[in-house]
């Protein structure tokens, strides 16, 4: 299995306050989990890692950041993190993957029988224990804002939805977010933006709608 646990281009490079900033999650959970679920749970089972250390800050991969928001999800519905874990390892040897959670196909059959939560796929059935009702808005809103490649696997993740212009995309600017169709970094709008920079005028000097320089100040705000 390729764990991405190294520096390469095309996986994206995310630290945890990257991961704390992108998925709205307080630094301290997102810290525990790299250390608790990931790197030793997970990575025990398979003899690897999820991150790398860059001049001492910890990293993970664009794959590895979109499992946080479905382990997070299933954590805000009752379903324990002991629980998840056992799925994921199991349907990381069924699949082959270290990252059944980033799949469409495992994403697209997750069920509930309300207070039992499973996977449900053609490799078999998977439990989850819930303690409380179990809510699919979260996946429907979730596949909203992923683009998958040609495997189904997740391969871009529009953060505020795909009707605002914040794209993160693991093969441009190591998946640090961008505006849209451009390398813009959303800070770079925001910062100017706060030194008193008029709305229109940026728009006229990177050439973006004021739509797009909107969704740049409200990213930026948010996190």
């Amino acid at each position: 299995m390729d764990f991405e646990n190294r520096v390469k281009i095309n996986n994206g490079i995310y630290t945890v306050p990257d991961v704390s900033k992108i998925l709205r999650l307080p630094y301290q959970k997102v810290n525990y989990w790299v250390n608790k679920y990931w790197d030793k749970e997970l990575g025990d089972a398979f003899e690897g890692r999820y991150s790398w250390t860059i001049e001492n800050t910890r990293a993970v991969s664009f794959h590895t950041l979109i499992e946080f928001y479905v382990f997070y999800h299933l954590g805000e519905v009752g379903v324990k993190p002991k629980d998840v874990l056992k799925a994921h390892i199991e349907l990381s040897r069924l699949f082959d993957t270290p990252f059944p959670f980033a799949k469409r196909i495992i994403l697209e059959n997750i069920r509930t029988t309300g207070k039992k939560v499973f996977l449900e796929s053609e490799k078999g059935i998977f439990s989850l224990d819930g303690i409380r009702q179990f809510n699919l808005d979260f996946i429907r809103m979730f596949f909203k804002k992923i683009d998958f490649d040609n495997d189904l696997v997740a391969s871009r993740f529009w953060p505020l939805g795909k009707e605002r212009s914040i794209l993160i995309d693991p093969r441009r600017q190591f998946g640090h977010p961008v505006l849209g169709k451009t390398n813009i970094y959303p800070e770079t709008i925001y910062n100017l933006y706060k030194a008193g920079e008029p709305i229109d005028f940026l728009a006229f000097t990177y050439d973006i709608d004021q739509s797009v320089v909107n969704d740049a100040i409200i990213y930026c705000e948010a996190a």
